[in-house]
């Protein structure tokens, strides 16, 4: 039951609300943009637990319980990888924009990674956001 409530907020919010502006590579379209998003989405909901987007945070060692707010619609490529992010907050009201790493595998996309980009705007820096575009 959490689950389809969750998959349902995640597709409302999705198909309802603004999208958070983020980085764009207006050249990237058709299917990478598309089945990243879904892939987004997908790994969002399979890794929420009650109610709760669980992601470790590697810089603080905390695991984080996140609140999911908006998927951004831009999308850039850094080596093998499609990036975008969403955004989250926490039950203290700190905002998470949470990278995500997405690739194509065995003729769809999956997310590989998710990264904590920022918190509260502070961002952080890690190897795949330094590497050049392909």
């Amino acid at each position: 039951m959490i689950k389809i409530l969750i998959i349902c907020l995640v597709t409302i919010n999705i198909l309802f609300t603004h999208y958070a502006i983020s980085a764009d590579d207006p050249s990237i379209q058709g299917q990478p943009r598309t089945e990243s998003q879904k892939a987004m989405s997908h790994h969002i909901i399979e890794n929420t637990y009650k109610g709760k987007y669980i992601i470790f945070d590697a810089v603080t060692g905390n695991l984080l319980k996140l609140d999911f707010k908006d998927l951004h619609i831009g999308i850039v490529k850094k080596g093998d990888f499609y990036i975008s992010c969403a955004d989250f907050v926490d039950d203290n009201e700190n905002k998470y924009d949470i990278d995500f790493l997405v690739a194509e595998k065995n003729g769809g996309f999956t997310v590989f990674q998710s990264i904590v980009h920022s918190v509260n705007g502070e961002k952080r820096i890690y190897h795949v956001g330094d590497m050049p575009d392909k």
